[in-house]
């Protein structure tokens, strides 16, 4: 326990007529109460913090840095918190961290920031699309993308423009001149304005639907892969821990035993009649209880 001062404690306003002495506790029981829920928050942010990391990083990868910078910084304000603004917390016995850590582990927060990923990786860039019109589209068979935005481009007669999209009277674009521009391109695969399937989707565009799903699958794998093999890498009791904690059971159960038999001596000698120190070596004289290892120890 902390010492006592004269005048006032936290949050009082100490007055020349104040002659009280106010100790350590008396300071801190002024300051607020730490409740039950003062974790709650705490964690609730980390978590919150944690799955938008996990769940969107492909979309912002310097979001790890930010949030390294904002937890070192954050460990030192907490701690200042917790020392100067609230009472001392009663502690208590947990064996983890409780629901925390399946809404981290489980599908909450892991298997969903995989998936996530795996579709903005896959759906938001040209990696897929590049990769099908390199092994199977280009016209050369050689290993270069020369063609590739050509290819990427679909055509559209401005010709066939409905009404409602086409300009208003009085306005006359460049783009929209027939005599000298008759289409436009635009990023899709679809037949072009003429052929029976006019502007169904092509071949080639299933053909990238289907590897990127495939590459979506074969991520979520690999990721989960990795994240086994690293668990089995580095579990959460050491070999030397597990070690410790099977030869204390197997010490215990072995002084139960040599104590039961002990105890099954001296009876059986009782019982005769006759009643030899030697039988009774280490043997706690106790009262008919069933809870002797305690007392024993």
């Amino acid at each position: 326990m902390g010492g006592c001062v004269t005048g006032g404690a936290a949050g009082r306003v100490a007055t020349p007529s104040d002659k009280r002495v106010y100790c350590t506790w008396e300071q801190d029981h002024d300051l607020q109460n730490f409740s039950q829920l003062g974790l709650f928050c705490e964690y609730l942010e980390m978590v919150i913090q944690f799955g938008f990391i996990t769940l969107f990083v492909a979309s912002f990868p310097l979001a790890p840095l930010l949030a390294l910078c904002n937890n070192i910084l954050e460990v030192r304000v907490d701690a200042w918190k917790l020392t100067t603004q609230f009472r001392r917390p009663m502690a208590s016995k947990a064996r983890s961290i409780g629901a925390w850590l399946e809404i981290l582990n489980g599908m909450a927060v892991a298997v969903l920031s995989v998936i996530t990923n795996a579709f903005i990786v896959s759906f938001t860039s040209d990696m897929i699309p590049r990769l099908v019109y390199l092994y199977v589209y280009q016209p050369n068979k050689t290993a270069t993308m020369e063609g590739y935005i050509n290819n990427s481009l679909s055509v559209f007669n401005i010709s066939q423009l409905h009404m409602e999209h086409q300009p208003e009277d009085g306005e006359n674009p460049t783009w929209f001149n027939g005599s000298v521009i008759t289409t436009c391109r635009y990023r899709d695969y679809r037949y072009p304005s003429g052929h029976e399937k006019e502007y169904f989707h092509t071949m080639q565009f299933w053909h990238i639907l289907a590897a990127k799903l495939a590459f979506i699958i074969i991520m979520e794998h690999v990721v989960f892969g990795v994240k086994v093999f690293v668990a089995w890498m580095i579990p959460d009791v050491p070999s030397e821990v597990k070690a410790r904690i099977k030869r204390e059971r197997y010490l215990v159960q072995e002084y139960l035993h040599n104590y039961e038999v002990e105890k099954l001596k001296v009876q059986l000698s009782q019982l005769n009649g006759y009643h030899s120190p030697t039988q009774t070596t280490g043997v706690c004289a106790l009262p008919e209880t069933t809870d002797v290892l305690p007392e024993c120890l």
